[in-house]
């Protein structure tokens, strides 16, 4: 009999005998095989069929309003409710409730919307969701949202916190994570490249402070359009052009009013209360207490609603206008008026400019009369055109100005958001506030913390003085640099000496040069009459000057902003106000200081170019022009024109305080006592003083009213006037607040002059107007004037500003 085998279970495989192997195993008291293990068959994935559906938008509309609207803070138009409909019915089909896979598409498309800075209205027709939902059809199979393996088979719906910041980083583009290390993912969350590591940042190209300084033009910024109905910013559709039709003028100035107007809208002394009423009519007319009182509440009338009111209070915001006839008119998006302000008082006195071409406040009383003034000259009468009669105006004021974060809807020491305002619209196209604002601030507080700590590890000095070595983050301006002048020259070889026997690393990461870089109009003929070929040798001598610096060229940004002198503008302008934005100076002028730069950073090594943030670089750039550094953290306008002059000879007169008491007192006088009691009339600085009534003073002997004159601060004539001319432009927030003829602008490009929200710091270069350092509502203002002081002989003058903090005019001696 055969001996019987033992039985098995059938699931075990019988054994086989290992292969004749002469290599021994290399640990056989670990029973390390012998031979390599039979690998595992990998069977192919299979992918998860979906029958399409049509799914109708009313069906889709709760969950997409919970999504949306209740989540996200946004709003879906009915063509994106049917474009994601018709997405969500393809690529989800009937599961598309029961599993949750629509809620979860939702949920991406809106997360992809706010990264792209879409806005608050979402439309079915705009380019930025189509991209999103093609995007997103990439990345989907059967039904659910694939992301790739670096997710561990996650998708942005379920991240936990610390991926979710991270997802937020990309947008900044210093360098995408691991987790989103694919294109297409990138693309899916609609980030552009800018992102931030949080711990370290990897590329050194990036960790230097300079490296997020970025010059923007003019012509480069978005055009935002106000609209009315949605309240919201959107982006101009049309393609800008030098020629326009004459239909973008009114643009224009629809554009500008409607900014003002909603900002007041959105002002407290415009928001009347339902609680408090007073009987009293509201006028701009201050409280003792120089505040508004809590019971004052303004209401804004159109001007088209004037018609049947006369002898009616009104309070009117508009455009002051010139007539065909030579007077005053007000002008808003209903109709114009003819304005009286003979006897009205600014409020504040004497704290602002008031030019025809700016949109100002007039309260005052309407008062119709049979025919509109200056009629005859014209067939626009009626609503939309001349209102009859006239507005006497009393009081006449800018309209108040808003703060950066309350238009930006920030608030506290460390930003954070209360929600409303524009804080995710991108003003400059460096991501808005909401988006990579608080990203941004903690990045510039490890970069600057880190580059202090390095000043003090290296520098050869006591630690107290290490530690108040100055900081890279500053921005030297250098005003008026008339480059045919050879004392400006040598000024400016003096103040980049200054900057170059610095500590290392402490040299500034910006230095802006203003024009006109020739005191004339070259190009049109003036001064020694060599045209094109002069103007380019004072290039080259200022090339000369600048190569003897090599340290500073290769550790700063030098933006160079040109005046009304410089080329090719200048060819036709000889020199007068020419439209604005104006272009930048032309290559053709600059090679020569471009090498200089170039021959610099040739000798940096790869060592030192990261250490210095890779090299300096010369930004030939427009007239206005901003800087942005660390994205939306710090907006920087410089702007080079002699506004100050302009502003004095174009203002309107208007009465004072003191003079409307000397006409009362001379009313109430004696025929003889009036007669001898003449008031002069004052202008618009109320520098003229009226003699006659100062001796009356002297003669009284008033010693309490002397005392307490004495005791008042009095504010210096250059203080006052700086304050005037910041407040005018502020309020305005335009950079060109006059008439088209006096400063004309490029129709297409008016956007660039808005300065909504305010900058955080702003570079007026006038040299008409004194050197200041002015901060108004959080903007703050410099002007360097010349730079050589006017009637100080081996003088000169620049402004530093830091980052963050208020600048300050220095003077050396040359």
């Amino acid at each position: 009999m055969h001996a019987r085998k033992p039985q098995a279970a059938s699931i075990f495989a019988p054994k086989t005998p290992a292969p004749a192997n002469p290599i021994p195993s290399s640990s056989p008291a670990f029973g390390t095989p012998a031979h390599s293990l039979k690998p595992f068959a990998v069977a192919p994935p299979t992918k998860a069929t979906i029958l399409p559906i049509l799914l109708p938008p009313a069906t889709l509309r709760p969950l997409a309003f919970r999504t949306f609207t209740k989540k996200h803070s946004l709003t879906l138009t009915s063509s994106a409710l049917q474009e994601l409909a018709t997405f969500i019915g393809r690529h989800c089909g009937s599961g598309w409730r029961e599993e949750g896979l629509a809620e979860k598409v939702l949920e991406e498309v809106a997360k992809s919307w706010k990264n792209r800075n879409g806005g608050v209205i979402v439309d079915g027709a705009s380019a930025e969701l189509k991209d999103i939902l093609k995007t997103l059809e990439g990345n989907m199979s059967g039904g659910r949202i694939s992301t790739g393996r670096e997710l561990n088979r996650q998708n942005s719906l379920v991240l936990d916190s610390s991926q979710e910041v991270d997802l937020t980083n990309t947008r900044l583009g210093i360098r995408p994570t691991k987790a989103l290390s694919r294109d297409d993912s990138n693309t899916s969350f609609g980030m552009s490249g800018l992102g931030v590591e949080e711990e370290e940042l990897d590329d050194e190209s990036l960790s230097h402070p300079r490296k997020w300084l970025k010059v923007i033009s003019a012509y480069d910024q978005p055009r935002l359009l106000y609209n009315v109905t949605k309240k919201h910013f959107e982006k101009d559709p049309s393609k800008p052009s030098l020629m326009p039709p004459a239909s973008r003028k009114t643009t224009l100035f629809r554009n500008r009013y409607n900014v003002i107007h909603q900002r007041l809208l959105r002002n407290e002394s415009f928001q009347s209360s339902t609680v408090a009423t007073t009987k009293a009519a509201p006028s701009l007319k201050r409280s003792a207490s120089s505040n508004l009182t809590t019971q004052q509440s303004y209401k804004i009338t159109p001007i088209a609603n004037l018609l049947g009111r006369h002898g009616s209070h009104h309070m009117l915001l508009g455009l002051l206008s010139v007539l065909p006839a030579g007077t005053l008119a007000i002008s808003d998006l209903t109709g114009t008026i003819s304005l009286d302000i003979s006897h009205a008082v600014a409020i504040p006195e004497d704290s602002a400019w008031f030019t025809p071409g700016m949109i100002v406040l007039v309260d005052g009383v309407y008062e119709e009369e049979e025919e509109s003034i200056g009629k005859g000259l014209g067939n626009s009468n009626g609503v939309g055109g001349i209102i009859g009669g006239r507005f006497q105006g009393f009081f006449i004021g800018q309209p108040p100005c808003e703060k950066r974060k309350a238009t930006l809807g920030v608030s506290g020491p460390d930003d954070h958001t209360i929600g409303g305002g524009f804080g995710w619209i991108d003003f400059l196209g460096v991501g808005s506030e909401r988006a990579v604002g608080p990203k941004m601030r903690k990045l510039e507080r490890r970069l600057l913390r880190q580059f202090r700590r390095a000043i003090t590890q290296s520098s050869t000095l006591d630690p107290d003085a290490a530690a108040e070595a100055p900081s890279c983050a500053r921005v030297v301006v250098i005003g008026e640099l008339n480059l045919d002048q050879p004392r400006a020259l040598q000024a400016l070889r003096k103040i980049l000496t200054i900057y170059s026997t610095e500590p290392e690393g402490s040299t500034p990461m910006a230095f802006v040069l203003a024009g006109n870089f020739t005191s004339h109009a070259v190009m049109a003929g003036g001064g020694a009459s060599g045209g094109s070929v002069e103007y380019k040798e004072y290039f080259d001598a200022l090339a000369s000057v600048l190569a003897d610096f090599p340290t500073v060229l290769q550790s700063a940004t030098f933006a160079f902003v040109p005046g009304d002198n410089d080329g090719w503008a200048s060819s036709f302008g000889a020199g007068a106000a020419v439209p604005l934005p104006r272009k930048p100076v032309p290559d053709l002028f600059t090679s020569r200081v471009r090498r200089a730069f170039a021959t610099a950073n040739a000798e940096l090594s790869a060592a030192g170019a990261a250490k210095v943030g890779g090299g300096g670089e010369a930004v030939w750039t427009s007239n206005p022009a901003r800087l942005s550094v660390f994205g939306p953290s710090h907006e920087i306008v410089v702007f080079r024109d002699d506004m100050s002059a302009r502003l004095r000879r174009t203002a309107v007169r208007l009465k004072t305080s003191s003079q409307s008491s000397a006409e009362e007192n001379q009313e109430n006088k004696p025929p003889a006592t009036a007669a001898a009691t003449t008031t002069t009339t004052t202008n618009g600085d109320n520098d003229d003083i009226d003699m006659a009534n100062a001796l009356e003073s002297t003669d009284a002997m008033d010693i309490d009213d002397t005392l307490t004159e004495l005791s008042e601060p009095v504010v210096p004539h250059d203080v006052r006037s700086a304050r005037r001319l910041v407040k005018t432009v502020l309020d305005q927030g335009y950079l060109a607040p006059f008439r088209h003829a006096i400063r004309p602008a490029h129709w297409d490009h008016g956007g660039a002059l808005h300065l909504y929200p305010l900058p955080t710091a702003m570079v007026l270069v006038d040299g008409t107007a004194p050197p200041f350092c002015v901060t108004y509502e959080g903007c703050h203002v410099m002007n360097p004037g010349a730079v050589l002081v006017a009637g100080r002989r081996g003088v000169g003058r620049w402004v530093e500003y830091e980052l963050g903090k208020t600048g300050r005019v220095r003077e050396c001696l040359f």
